[in-house]
């Protein structure tokens, strides 16, 4: 037992390194710059980072949040990213074992989590990201024993094609542009890993949470005008519920509907 807390621990810690990487990409990419050079360093004064300082979620807690030349207040977004990814890391590992299928899944969540932040940040997805990740993730597919070739063919056509009509309907009926291309591109990307099953299932959760997020955000602004919300974050929740729990979900959903 105590064996097996460890291995969970050590998951989590390889997770939480992960994100501290994952807060570079989602800080450089949006402003074009690379995410392995320089080192990292304070956003307000610019000295660089010592290792002791940038150690996952210790370091912050240990400057208690100011940089520690600086004193400025270094944004909590990147412990909360470090602990999602490393949560996310463990249940992975719970649900696919330790493997290639394991970590390609774990990729992929780690791919959705930069993608998120940066869409709630800029309201962009980047092609960068998106654009060589289909066939990046295509060709993945092949080592998943879940997904069939024409599984993610058929994930990559219905997710892009699905939104693009959604898309092209709403610009004919209103003259205005509605779902943005980056969200068209990401769940084709989406759809090469999880089949048109999981594309399927992603808009569903995505519709129902993001329509949920809208009204609460309505009630709390007390607006009814419309509000910009981005789509991007409700599609990765989607996605990564169908990896971790969907099956699951799908059965729960249709017991529930036979009684």
């Amino acid at each position: 037992m105590m064996e097996n807390y460890l291995i969970d621990f050590l998951v989590f810690v390889f997770g939480i390194c992960i994100g501290s990487f994952l807060n570079v990409c989602i800080y450089r990419l949006p402003e074009s710059k690379s995410i392995v050079h320089p080192r990292s360093m304070c956003p307000s004064c610019g000295t660089l980072i010592r290792f002791y300082d940038n150690i996952p979620i210790f370091s912050y807690l240990a400057l208690r949040g100011k940089c520690r030349h600086c004193e400025a207040r270094i944004s909590f977004r990147y412990p909360v990213v470090e602990f999602i990814s490393g949560i996310f890391a463990v249940g992975v590992f719970l649900k696919y074992g330790m493997g290639l299928e394991a970590l390609i899944y774990y990729t992929f969540i780690a791919t959705l989590l930069v993608i998120t932040f940066i869409d709630i940040d800029h309201q962009i997805i980047p092609d960068v990201i998106t654009l060589p990740g289909i066939p990046i993730f295509f060709a993945a597919s092949f080592a998943l024993p879940k997904i069939t070739l024409v599984e993610s063919i058929l994930g990559i056509l219905i997710g892009g094609g699905s939104l693009f009509l959604v898309a092209w309907l709403y610009h004919l009926l209103t003259r205005k542009e509605g779902m943005g291309g980056g969200d068209i591109k990401l769940l084709a990307m989406m759809g090469a890993i999880v089949g048109w099953k999981g594309v399927l299932f992603t808009i569903f959760v995505a519709s129902a949470i993001g329509t949920l997020a809208g009204m609460l955000i309505i009630i709390k602004s007390g607006k009814t005008m419309k509000l910009a919300v981005p789509f991007g974050p409700f599609l990765a929740i989607g996605g990564i519920a169908y990896i971790l729990i969907g099956p699951q979900l799908i059965a729960w959903y249709f017991n529930l509907l036979r009684q």
